[in-house]
């Protein structure tokens, strides 16, 4: 295929991971100032919305100018570069919050909590110098026709042929079979997110060749391309919605990174053809350097600290007819086992009562109930 458009591959590649890495920094920078948006707001008696509050739109701003460089690094570098870069902002945003929980403790249980984080940002630091510097240093100026000629080889329709089938299953165990696991929903996202940064790459590469005059827009695989990826986004956003109800936040921010990186480095790899001018030994340091950082994402999210908080339930002991007040520390309701346990009347869950509320408490007077049973049995009694 021709790749005359090739040029300065070096620079373009150089400018598209410091696009890369800035947004991504940008963005969880903008993540953490609008999270203290909503927990300075909550813990107060300001009765306004969120949005009208100048913390929470100044991590909009950030947000937009972080998507918006990560946007146009799409032109500039590689799939295989952009995607992993993703850990950077993981990385960030894992920092970010280790400064400010600001947690004193003694040095081994400090090493107890936090080893296996700072391991995690090890690998993930240094997975990301290695595939970053062995990355394909290959680019091409994404014009129209070139786009045309991608799109139609044999190697792309093979893919693309794969990716809808694989997608079709998933989509139909998923909806008619109730397969709820984490795995199938989150493969569902990374197909689309193939689909998404080959589209993102084709509409960034045009807009900037057309803003250095030479003008792509008026093309029809221009308006394919920004079709495809705006549906694409809007659905994968859905199905990343789906799975954040049914499951562990940590889990689906590691897997989903490992899964969407792994799908867009293949399309990178089969689209624009990224890794054919590569050797060897550059694809197994590329590929081991992309390994550390998915180890690494894993170790960071998994040691994610989770908050202990009391939330008592209660359910109903038939000897006293009052309610009690059970702690088990770490759940905020019995473990579902298959039946209907919350507020059950019979006190099966193997819990200790904790002690109850002066409210709730009875009085050594006794309630007006207690008082008029004696007389009760007095008058049965006399019948």
């Amino acid at each position: 295929m021709d790749l005359s458009g090739t040029g300065g591959s070096y620079t373009d590649n150089l400018i598209g991971t410091l696009l890369a890495i800035f947004g991504n920094l940008l963005v969880s920078i903008s993540l953490s100032i609008q999270k203290y948006s909503h927990v300075t707001l909550a813990g107060t008696k300001d009765q306004r919305a969120f949005y009208r509050t100048k913390t929470w739109w100044s991590g909009f701003v950030f947000t937009c100018l972080g998507e918006a460089a990560n946007f146009v690094s799409y032109a500039f570098a590689p799939l295989a570069l952009v995607a992993p870069l993703n850990a950077v902002s993981v990385l960030t945003s894992s920092i970010l919050g280790f400064i400010f929980l600001r947690e004193k403790s003694k040095p081994k249980e400090f090493a107890k909590n936090y080893g296996l984080t700072f391991l995690g940002y090890i690998l993930t630091i240094g997975g990301t110098y290695l595939f970053v510097s062995f990355g394909p240093n290959t680019h091409e100026k994404l014009q129209a026709e070139n786009i045309v000629k991608h799109l139609v080889g044999w190697p792309v329709l093979l893919y693309l042929l794969l990716e809808i089938i694989t997608f079709c299953l998933l989509l139909y165990f998923y909806k008619q079979r109730g397969a709820n696991y984490l795995v199938i929903i989150l493969m569902l996202v990374a197909l689309l997110g193939s689909v998404t940064v080959i589209t993102v790459k084709a509409v960034s590469g045009m807009l900037v060749l057309s803003v250095e005059g030479n003008m792509q827009l008026d093309y029809p695989i221009f308006s394919v391309m920004l079709v495809c990826m705006v549906a694409s986004v809007v659905f994968q956003a859905r199905f990343l919605s789906q799975a954040c109800k049914l499951h562990d936040s940590s889990l689906i921010a590691s897997v989903n990174y490992i899964l969407s990186t792994f799908f867009a480095v293949v399309a990178g790899a089969v689209f624009y053809l990224e890794f054919n001018n590569e050797d060897v030994l550059h694809i197994c340091m590329f590929v081991l350097g992309t390994v550390f950082c998915f180890l690494g994402v894993f170790l960071i999210t998994k040691s994610r600290k989770r908050t202990k908080t009391f939330e008592p339930y209660v359910t109903m002991d038939m000897t006293n007819g009052v309610p009690i007040i059970h702690d088990k520390g770490l759940v905020v309701q019995p473990d579902f086992n298959g039946s209907f346990s919350y507020g059950a009347l019979v006190n099966n869950d193997g819990a200790a009562p904790a002690a109850l509320p002066v409210s709730l408490e009875q009085t050594p007077g006794g309630s007006e109930a207690s008082r008029d049973q004696p007389d009760l049995k007095k008058d049965l009694k006399k019948d």
